[in-house]
């Protein structure tokens, strides 16, 4: 390929380029998920060229021209690392509400199969005490004992309880998400089987006439840590979908697009396990009343709703400025 060729060949691929730099400089830090994505396929193809030219066309000035635009473009995509604090809360203000509103079906359809496992394990505990037996794990039936549900308030290792429940609770998100590479069903198991786990849990609660007892010690994090739970489930489902109905483009393609989106929502429920971690191992087990601890259920899901408002609130300002 003699030069000729090879800038008509490239040379809208610059163009645009370029003119992604200048709209990205104007705009400081409010890129979407799409401008991130162009710019960094652009950059890549851009380095390439630049070194094919050093190569073959060392002595020509089309070189110069690709060394000064991936240099711009080098500069552009690093600039600012140090004030990742910005970066960071512009992830949860804008970037993670503009995904999460943009795939709020996947998200509600998590919610229905985790219900959809609760009430199941609910009414067939009802109907049956002894189905608990066969529904929970060995370890979770022989040691749950709703009378002694309260006994042991304030005296726990609160610290130590939170960060394994944290790592549990995230495990299980990493678990429903990833889910999504076996075309969604993992993730639509891990879904059920929690579901499984909570209904048969409040149903023998029920029995025993100690479900307002029980869900005061579920809904202070569960709120945070089930919304947490469907926002991951929701993004492997997502994923799962993508592949089973690939449409026009390669399950390989869908597979990279949208697992980008997909860690992104993941990267996102973070701090809400850690939330969940933090109630679930200090203001759960306190010694408290259970009317505190419904309060504090009512505070997280008034957070929850005014997180959602203020950062759609902002979505909506960041896209009117562009």
């Amino acid at each position: 390929m003699n030069i000729k060729q090879f800038i008509k060949q490239h040379r809208d691929e610059w163009k645009q380029l370029e003119h992604l730099i200048s709209v990205l400089q104007k705009r400081k830090n409010t890129y979407t998920a799409m401008d991130i994505e162009q710019f960094n396929r652009l950059y890549q193809k851009a380095a390439q060229n630049l070194s094919y030219c050093q190569t073959y066309f060392s002595n020509e000035d089309v070189t110069v021209y690709l060394n000064g635009l991936v240099s711009k473009s080098h500069n552009l995509l690093y600039k600012d690392q140090i004030s990742s604090l910005k970066q960071v809360r512009h992830f949860f203000s804008t970037t993670f509400i503009g995904l999460l509103l943009g795939q709020w079906k996947a998200v509600v359809v998590a919610m229905l199969l985790f219900s959809l496992g609760a009430l199941g394990s609910f009414f067939a505990v009802i109907s049956d005490p002894l189905h608990l037996y066969s529904i929970l794990p060995g370890e979770i039936a022989k040691n749950v004992d709703p009378t002694q549900l309260g006994s042991q308030d304030g005296a726990v290792d609160s610290a130590l309880m939170s960060a394994s429940i944290m790592t549990n609770n995230i495990q299980v998100a990493i678990l429903a998400f990833a889910g999504g590479v076996t075309f969604g069903l993992l993730t639509v198991y891990v879904l059920i089987y929690n579901g499984i786990i909570v209904g048969a849990l409040a149903a023998l609660f029920w029995h025993y006439g100690k479900s307002y007892d029980f869900w005061a010690y579920i809904v202070p994090h569960g709120m945070i840590e089930l919304t947490a739970i469907f926002i991951a489930g929701g993004a492997g489902l997502l994923m799962g979908y993508k592949l089973w109905v690939p449409g026009d483009f390669s399950r390989g393609f869908h597979l990279k697009h949208q697992a980008k989106r997909s860690v992104q929502l993941l990267l996102g429920t973070i701090p809400l396990f850690i939330i969940a971690g933090i109630i679930e191992g200090f203001i759960t087990p306190a010694a408290i009343s259970l009317e505190a601890k419904y309060i504090v259920a009512i505070i997280t899901v008034f957070g929850l709703i005014l997180y959602m408002l203020i950062g759609k609130i902002l979505l909506n300002r960041s896209l009117s400025n562009k």
